[in-house]
């Protein structure tokens, strides 16, 4: 779990165990711009950026306009036989509740609105703060909360479902789009720049004002990672916890060697995943009503007949996210699974890359669920044309909800782990 380190000067380098193979290693003080890796796994451990606090503040106070913009104003608008309909980013959620699918409409309320709320405040909320002689410590307990909802901050996914949706529309009614969907555009711009501009080391180390580093290091004997440290999950700081089940002194995190129960969690959510992912693929996810005539459509349907229309790179888009990737994550977790509980020793680099791309990409099969509910809500025109959201698709919610967290249970550190134990008694067995 660990290796030999030599201790940087104070000041200069710092203590972090990789959270993708469990190496514990000397990260040195980054120049602007570079960013660290691990040399035995490649994950990145931080990226260094030029003014990171007083940027991060900037954008993210410019997201939460954009997106209090969105949500106050409508996103589309069609017509068809006379009849307008206005739909805004709770209409969607509205007319699944009208349906009985209210827990599908408060996923999407939650993870397109409520959810980047929260984060945002709290991000600017935590930044104004820093700049305090002592910041307070509930700081970090916020920090905390914008670290976890940032997987579940879906804005950036939802615009792609607004223009799958905007695609399907065009033969069915007019359509035009309104206020909401360019500051939908620009919010999605703003998010993803001030996600990648985030340093939140730099911000962790302006909480602490330097004790976490001075405790990072206090790991280190005689040149070496002590056996009893640990890296926090959440705050990466490294330190030796002075008792059983002792929280992490720097965020309050519980501390843990490897995550708890990780192999039992994972296989647990993936069994029930794989339960829902049949009835996602063969119950109609909407069902488009013409002159009283009802044309249900599966997900494999619904590509189909983006192909039938030519619509090529649209019908590649929902393929790769609601067939291709939630079948990756449940194969590819799997696989991990299975290497780690036989300790396989081959290709483990190349396991924990996967890891990393399972985790990033898990959100965005929730694009065919956007779409169904803004589909949903604009076309209602009586026995003209009526969509309709299926049962399909609170079963495929469901998978990828259940996926996104079997890819947080999981812990990749424990396939190096099972690897190194194997290839130990190996060498046993070899030298007796």
């Amino acid at each position: 779990m660990s290796a030999g380190v030599t201790a940087a000067p104070e000041g200069k380098a710092v203590l972090r165990e990789c959270p993708g193979c469990g190496l514990f290693q000397s990260e040195p003080a980054l120049p602007t711009g570079l960013a660290a890796q691990c040399p035995r796994c490649g994950t990145t451990l931080r990226t260094a950026r030029r003014h990171p606090l007083a940027d991060s503040l900037a954008l993210s106070v410019a997201a939460l306009i954009l997106l209090t913009v969105m949500c106050l104003t409508t996103l589309m608008t069609v017509r068809s036989s006379g009849i307008v309909h206005h739909a805004g980013i709770f209409s969607g959620p509205m007319e699944l509740a009208r349906r009985g699918m209210s827990g599908l409409g408060i996923v999407v309320v939650f993870v397109t609105v409520l959810a980047p709320l929260v984060k945002l405040a709290g991000t600017i909320y935590v930044l104004l703060r820093l700049h305090e002689p002592v910041p307070p410590w509930h700081l970090r307990r916020v920090f905390v909360l914008v670290e976890r909802l940032t997987t579940w901050s879906m804005v950036e996914v939802f615009v792609f479902g607004v223009f799958v949706a905007y695609v399907k529309l065009g033969d069915l009614v007019t359509i035009e789009l309104d206020a909401g969907v360019y500051a939908l555009l620009a919010l999605t711009v703003v998010t993803v720049w001030a996600d990648g501009w985030l340093d939140r080391e730099a911000i962790w180390d302006a909480l602490d004002k330097g004790q976490g580093r001075d405790m990072a290091h206090r790991a280190i004997i005689a040149g070496k990672v002590t056996p009893q440290a640990i890296g926090c999950e959440t705050c990466t700081l490294v330190v030796v916890p002075r008792e059983i089940d002792a929280p992490c002194p720097r965020c309050g995190s519980a501390l843990h060697g490897r995550k708890p129960d990780s192999i039992a969690w994972t296989w647990a959510l993936l069994i029930a995943a794989a339960v829902f992912y049949l009835p996602a693929n063969l119950y109609p996810v909407l069902t488009v009503m013409q002159l009283g005539a009802g044309q249900p459509s599966t997900i494999i349907g619904g590509v189909r007949e983006l192909i039938e229309t030519q619509m090529y790179p649209l019908a590649a888009l929902v393929f790769f996210a609601s067939v291709a990737v939630p079948m990756l994550k449940m194969v590819g977790l799997m696989a991990m699974l299975i290497s780690a509980q036989t300790g396989h020793t081959r290709w483990l680099r190349d396991r924990t890359r996967l890891y990393h791309v399972i985790r990033r990409i898990g959100r965005w099969s929730m694009i065919d669920i956007f779409m169904e509910a803004l589909l949903g809500a604009l076309v209602q025109f009586g026995g003209v044309v009526t969509i309709e959201p299926g049962f399909g698709a609170v079963a495929f919610c469901t998978v990828v909800i259940l996926t996104i967290f079997a890819a947080e249970t999981f812990d990749p550190r424990i396939m190096w782990d099972a690897a190194q134990e194997k290839a130990s008694i190996g060498d046993a067995q070899a030298a007796a």
